[in-house]
């Protein structure tokens, strides 16, 4: 009997049909309150106290086609994360098919998380197939962070179905995700940065250099719009974003503020980085981004990085943290030191110039005593 006091008062808490129960049984005495209990039980099971006929619970697959359009409107404004939705629920669909939803319990979504990970990476494309069928180019295991990431979305889709009443409980919040390595951060040089954008192609020049220059995230450089940018105050509005500090003016560099003048004059469309196919925001560089790695010979990097790097040279070149949380949208500062990283040659040069600081002090002390007689 699941029976609990709240002050001198039992109360119930139970599952009944895949719905949890939760009330007063009115009862100061425990044996009361059990044969209360035991009487509502009964009523349950004859369907006497008005509870309503339970909804059926779809099939997966079913489920993950009516998850997928909720979220298409839900986050309409957010292409990338429709489509890393749609990219995530494929491995699921394959390995839950047509299985009810409600049928589907914690041990099932471990089974789901080996077979996930014993599954090697595929060529994306017939393209990206043929060109590596000239190399040496062999399958890998999946990262932990693909498996986890479809593990986030299971779990975002049985919340859905909790949220409608349909499910009572998510297998998935009782899965471990998997140990994931941390990615390592790159800052990229000055030297770098000349030879991937000499070997970038447009629009991911132009791109990247807002990165590299304002530490904008690469969702709010796609959304940049005519409207965001101010010349005559020389700033880029970001309008909306997760949190209120996201909501920013942005100053612009002379040679940010060169290209989106040249944008703004050439790109026939309201986004100043727009989709070939549509007249949306940019969805994705990557393809552009992996040739301009390969042609301009640079070490690997994410285009992410230009904000860590960003981040790096602000504090660098004398700026603080507060005013580098402004800029990066950041709440807190917490937040802000996991984008800076000074380099070792600073560093370096930073102790240099307080040992310098301390030894022309310690060294000019005895003349100060001889001169003031101290």
């Amino acid at each position: 009997m699941a029976l609990y006091k709240r002050g001198s008062i039992w109360w119930m808490s139970f599952q009944h049909e895949h719905r949890h129960f939760q009330k007063s049984t009115g009862c100061k005495n425990k044996r009361d309150a059990e044969a209360y209990e035991r009487a509502y039980r009964t009523q349950l099971a004859k369907d006497g106290v008005g509870l309503t006929e339970k909804r059926k619970a779809p099939n997966f697959d079913q489920a993950v086609r009516e998850f997928l359009d909720w979220s298409a409107i839900e986050h309409k404004g957010k292409p990338n994360t429709v489509r890393s939705y749609i990219n995530s629920s494929q491995a699921p669909l394959r390995f839950f098919r047509d299985s009810p939803i409600s049928e589907i319990f914690a041990d099932d979504i471990e089974r789901f998380k080996i077979w996930r990970s014993t599954e090697r990476t595929k060529p994306r494309s017939a393209a990206t197939k043929q060109r590596h069928s000239k190399t040496d180019w062999k399958p890998t295991p999946l990262k932990p962070a693909t498996v986890n990431r479809e593990l986030a979305l299971l779990k975002m889709l049985f919340n859905y179905y909790i949220r409608r009443d349909i499910l009572v409980k998510n297998p998935v919040s009782r899965v471990k995700l998997l140990s994931e390595e941390k990615s390592h951060t790159r800052v990229i040089t000055v030297e770098e940065e000349m030879k991937y954008l000499m070997a970038a192609s447009q629009p991911l020049q132009d791109f990247a250099t807002v990165m590299a220059d304002t530490g904008m995230r690469p969702d709010e450089v796609a959304s940049i719009e005519r409207r965001n940018v101010n010349i005559d105050q020389n700033f880029i509005l970001v309008p909306v974003g997760k949190t209120k500090a996201a909501k920013r003016k942005i100053p612009m560099t002379r040679r940010v503020r060169d290209l989106v003048l040249r944008r703004i004059r050439d790109v026939p469309s309201n986004y100043l980085f727009k989709s070939d196919a549509t007249e949306s925001p940019l969805t994705t560089l990557k393809t552009a981004h992996a040739g301009a790695l390969r042609r301009s010979g640079v070490d690997h990097f994410r285009l992410y990085d230009l904000r860590h790097t960003f981040a790096t040279r602000f504090l660098e070149s004398g700026g603080d943290l507060i005013t580098l949380q402004a800029l990066l949208g950041h709440s807190t500062l917490s937040m802000v030191t996991r984008y800076a990283h000074p380099s070792e040659k600073h560093q370096f040069e930073a102790m240099l110039r307080m040992e310098e600081q301390v030894r022309g002090r310690s060294d000019s002390e005895p003349a100060r005593r001889a001169a003031t007689g101290i």
